[in-house]
């Protein structure tokens, strides 16, 4: 089974020292993970100050400055895993350093038949004329739960069709849904002891219903890209840069 394993947490509780060494320490988890076959990707994320949101209403695009929503605990990276079960998948959010500051919310890909290939990046946030971006695609799941079946499968259609378009222009590095909010489930670790609740992180209307990791030359092009998901016309898109982690891996 597919994880994605979302990092969540306060901006100000880390120092930049401590930043630093918790991207160190987890990279060598990243590395025992890829030794075993089952790493597929990670990525802390450029601080929320860089994000931007579209929104398309009535065939406009509205751009905002900021995260999709505006909380203490943001999000602050990402790691995907492919594991047999829900038991080990917990087994290593709870052994992620930011789990001891922050919270990990683990929830399980959903399979999708016709997506290209994921494509590993040749840098460590792009390829060298353009950077990676995360593309968050935020739904409410009870107006796609009202639209029915038909409109769900028209828009995941619609998403294979941005997914191929990204491919042929060699943008695409990965894309996946994500199954419902209910599946979720939450890590921390507090003095040692590991603490896990059922449930997604935030109780919201609008929840996170999958990803696209994609390159481009800039936010406004990524932007662009963001406002071609059919989930941008129900709910929003989040655009948000990769942390370059070269500088990282080269005092480690």
């Amino acid at each position: 089974m597919k994880y994605m394993m979302l990092i969540y947490g306060a901006e100000d509780a880390w120092t930049d020292d401590e930043r630093r060494a918790c991207m160190a320490d987890s990279m060598v988890v990243c590395d025992e993970l890829a030794a075993r076959g089952v790493f597929l990707g990670a990525s802390p994320l450029q601080p929320v100050a860089t994000a931007a949101t579209i929104q398309v209403r009535d065939g406009q695009a509205l751009v905002t400055d900021g995260p999709f929503a505006e909380t203490t605990e943001a999000l602050g990276g990402y790691y995907l895993v492919d594991l047999p079960d829900l038991d080990e998948a917990i087994a290593v959010a709870g052994r992620l350093p930011p789990a001891r500051k922050g919270t990990v919310e683990i929830r399980p890909l959903v399979p999708l038949e016709g997506l290209p290939p994921d494509r590993p990046m040749l840098g460590d946030t792009g390829d060298g004329s353009r950077t990676a971006f995360l593309l968050l695609c935020y739904d409410d799941e009870a107006a796609w739960q009202a639209a029915g079946p038909e409109a769900v499968d028209a828009a995941r259609k619609e998403g294979l069709g941005l997914a191929r378009q990204l491919a042929d222009e060699g943008r695409y590095l990965g894309a996946s849904p994500l199954y419902p909010a209910e599946t979720a489930t939450c890590i921390r670790v507090r003095n040692g002891r590991r603490i896990v609740t059922d449930g997604p992180f935030a109780e919201t209307r609008e929840v996170l219903g999958g990803f696209y990791l994609i390159l481009a030359e800039d936010r406004d092009t990524a932007l662009r890209f963001a406002a071609q998901h059919p989930g941008a016309r129900a709910g929003a898109v989040e655009v948000r840069p990769l942390f370059d982690l070269s500088g990282v891996k080269g005092s480690s």
